[in-house]
């Protein structure tokens, strides 16, 4: 059976929120959509950019930062190493001169009210998260590109296959997590070490850990930050931080000046029940919060669901023992894999699936990685995520205004302690005895979310986002 071969760093990616779909697509696309001006033609030929946003991208695009992004990615910044902080400013910089400096270099007239068009009720047929780009060129040649943001910041251009590592032959090729299973059995080794087995089709081993670590460090920065910020989050809908203020609460009196002196003040606070519920809601209430503001964080598999790996993986490191760079990439390793055979076998994107896809995954992939990092067995670790997404299955997305933040940000807190829940659950556990299979539960997410109203798939056309009177302000 043919395979996609996907690789960890293709789940976890760097970016900038406040959403993978509808926010690092598109910027991905943007850049595409330059270089492939680029192969053919100066850039300096490029008299003008209009950009179209279909569906869901149009009808949530503004909340979530679509316009944003697409301007940027134009303009050659990269999510991975722009200065978030400029970002505010770059754009208003744009809206008043009507100005867009093409890939940082070709300067073209760029009005972004009349640039950049929101077709509310159009779809494109292969996705609801459709952009093409029209670019006209001094000779009167006009380029025309249509692409999809699939989720995840996974990008496909119009009629390219979606998988584009079909031809990568990995030594275990893994479709279903009864193929992880087979891998496991075969071989004797654990799921994390099936993966990086894989990965070493792309790079060594050595990358492979440094580049998890970076991940990781990315994660932890994003915490800290978002743990230290006060204020209301961006929109209009003047949502209130609250990591801060639970931060100082949790730790009282206690001082600290950098990263590893605030884990040893947490360490050294308790380990209470509520202590460490507390902070496991705080972890993920900090990534997601600095996810709303367009600050830096990692996709996992999504921006919406960016806050339960690294919560989840916080409470390893602090609360269970697992503050070793051995354990951080078992964890990490293994969710990965988790959120790939979700990819491969239904969706992570909340245009297709609802909430589900995004929350849901998160929470079967980090329930996995640490059932696997604190000694769980290969089926255990399959058990502690199929036990995740089943008590997340019919989840809709219904977020107010087509912002990332309400019901977004405290379902991730919802979906970290899911996910530890089912870990507990799964190492106290004998798998022979369960009734449904991952593979089962990942077959019944995709058919409830193609039975799934569009309403409640990222639109903000149902559920909470019409039934909670809350008006937007001018942004």
């Amino acid at each position: 059976m043919p395979h996609e071969a996907i690789s960890v760093f293709d789940i976890f990616k760097i970016g900038v929120g406040p959403s993978s779909s509808h926010t690092l697509g598109p910027w991905r696309a943007a850049q595409r959509f330059v270089s492939s001006i680029e192969k053919s033609y100066p850039l300096t030929d490029v008299v003008s950019v209009r950009v179209l946003l279909f569906g869901s991208l149009a009808k949530t695009g503004v909340g979530h930062g679509t316009d944003i992004a697409v301007q940027l990615g134009l303009a050659g910044d990269d999510p991975v190493s722009c200065d978030v902080n400029r970002i505010a400013a770059k754009i208003a910089d744009i809206a008043s001169m009507k100005i867009l400096l093409l890939k940082g270099i070709h300067e073209i007239d760029f009005d972004p009210r009349e640039d950049i068009e929101f077709f509310i009720s159009e779809s494109l047929p292969f996705h609801p998260n459709g952009l093409t780009f029209l670019a006209k060129l001094k000779n009167g040649e006009n380029i025309a590109s249509t692409y999809y943001s699939v989720g995840g910041g996974f990008v496909v251009q119009e009629n390219e296959p979606l998988s584009t590592g079909a031809s990568v032959q990995l030594p275990f090729p893994i479709n279903r997590a009864d193929d992880i299973l087979h891998w496991c059995r075969k071989t004797g080794l654990s799921i994390s070490e099936v993966v990086l087995e894989n990965e070493n089709t792309w790079r060594s081993e050595f990358e492979t850990r440094e580049g998890l670590l970076k991940i990781w460090k990315v994660m932890q920065e994003c915490m800290y930050r978002g743990c230290h910020a006060e204020g209301e989050l961006p929109g209009g809908l003047n949502v209130k931080r609250r990591a801060a203020s639970l931060n100082r609460k949790l730790l009282k009196n206690a001082r600290y000046e950098n990263y590893q002196q605030w884990i040893d003040a947490i360490r050294n606070g308790g380990n209470s029940f509520s202590y460490t519920l507390d902070w496991v809601s705080c972890f993920a209430l900090a990534v997601n919060e600095e996810n709303a503001s367009f600050g830096r964080v990692v996709t996992a598999p999504t921006n919406g669901a960016a806050g339960v790996i690294p919560a989840v993986l916080q409470y390893l490191v602090v609360f269970n023992n697992g503050d070793s760079e051995e354990k951080i990439v078992q964890f990490m390793l293994t969710a990965a894999e988790i959120g790939s055979i979700f990819k491969k076998g239904a969706t992570i994107s909340a245009a297709m699936g609802g909430c589900q896809a995004e929350i849901g995954v998160s929470s079967a992939m980090a329930a996995a990685g640490l059932t696997e990092a604190c000694g769980g067995t290969q089926r255990q670790a399959l058990m502690a995520a199929e036990i995740a997404m089943e008590h997340h299955l019919g989840m809709t997305c219904d977020p107010i205004g087509g912002l990332v933040q309400i019901p977004c940000i405290e379902r991730n807190t919802m979906g970290a302690i899911k996910a530890i829940t089912a870990s507990q659950l799964a190492l106290q556990s004998t798998p022979d005895f369960a009734k449904v299979s991952l593979d089962g539960v990942i077959s019944t997410m995709w058919d409830t979310a193609k039975d799934m109203n569009f309403k409640y798939k990222e639109t903000a056309e149902g559920g909470l986002a019409v039934n909670v009177p809350l008006g937007l302000k001018e942004c």
